[in-house]
Parts: C-alpha cells; sequence; structure tokens
C-alpha cells in the first residue's frame, strides 16, 4: 500500500524525491501520512480536492481485498 501511494504521487509533483509516506498500524486501521514540497501541495490535492478523493478511492478499494481499513492524510 505503501509503494502504490508513493508511485501514484511521485507521478503527479514536480519534487518526487521529496515524497514520504509514513505508516501508522493499529488493530483494525492503517493511516497513510504523506509529505509532499510545500509547492507540490496543490497537485497532490487537485481541484476541490478531486485527486486526493481518487487517490483515498483506490486505496480503499486495494484495502478491501485485504479486510483492512485505511486512512490517507496529506500533512503539509
Amino acid at each position: 500500500m505503501k509503494d502504490l501511494i508513493k508511485r501514484i504521487v511521485q507521478a503527479l509533483v514536480d519534487n518526487p524525491e521529496q515524497v514520504e509516506v509514513l505508516e501508522v498500524k493499529s488493530e483494525h486501521v492503517s493511516v497513510f501520512e504523506l509529505r509532499v514540497a510545500k509547492e507540490d501541495i496543490g497537485k497532490v490535492i487537485g481541484k476541490q480536492g478531486r485527486t486526493a478523493r481518487a487517490m483515498r478511492t483506490i486505496l480503499s478499494a486495494a484495502s478491501a481485498k485485504l479486510k483492512k481499513r485505511t486512512v490517507l492524510e496529506i500533512i503539509e
């Protein structure tokens, strides 16, 4: 999952080397914290949050197969 998020985001941003994804696991939920360069935040979120929503949809579909719940947080 972590690699999936990282690969998608690196394709979107101008500074792919500054993309960081941290995974915080608990018993039933995995929280993925995404950090990108300050100038790339808008590209990751997208107009009206559409890009971020699409990434969350892909992540939830992939995690449903594993029967886990995931959350994607974009951190500035």
